[in-house]
């Protein structure tokens, strides 16, 4: 099997989570579909690398985290909205909290929320998302205390929402 077959295969099965993924970063489905779209050019020019001595799908979310923490820094603005990607899939809706979730989400600053994405949706450690970032491991754990805080604050408690107490 050649590299480009090979490459086309991974595309094929791994792109619709890797637009997911960029969305998560993003907040935008335009901007998510950006990111995959440049991360996979990336990723065709250096696959016989990358799939000799890497995992393709990390080296592709890294170079995704890469370019959206780039382009935040070219902007410096937000426009972060509330829309469903215009693609259906077949993930489950979120419940009313985990709306407020997002949306709590969508108004932290750009590295606080790649920070958040990068260890809960990623799972990656503090050490890994300081190398994608190019940040150091006591401003990933900085960014990380703060978004929490502001979420914290942000999102009500299942529990207090419903009437209950902790």
């Amino acid at each position: 099997m050649d590299n480009d077959s090979r490459f086309a295969d991974f595309v094929a099965e791994r792109a619709d989570a890797l637009l997911r993924y960029g969305y998560v970063l993003s907040g935008d489905p335009h901007d998510a579909a950006d990111l995959t779209q440049e991360a996979l050019i990336r990723l065709h020019r250096a696959w016989s690398r990358v799939r000799r001595k890497h995992d393709p799908e990390s080296y592709t979310r890294m170079i995704m985290a890469r370019l959206h923490i780039g382009a935040w820094r070219l902007r410096r603005r937000e426009r972060l909205t509330w829309n469903l990607p215009e693609r259906a899939h077949l993930d489950v809706l979120p419940s009313d909290v985990e709306q407020g979730l997002w949306r709590a989400l969508e108004g932290l600053p750009r590295k606080q929320r790649a920070v958040l994405v990068l260890r809960y949706y990623e799972q990656l450690t503090d050490a890994e998302i300081a190398d994608v970032l190019g940040i150091s491991r006591g401003t990933v754990r900085s960014h990380a205390s703060l978004g929490l805080n502001r979420l914290r604050s942000a999102v009500p408690h299942p529990a207090a929402a419903n009437g209950s107490t902790r």
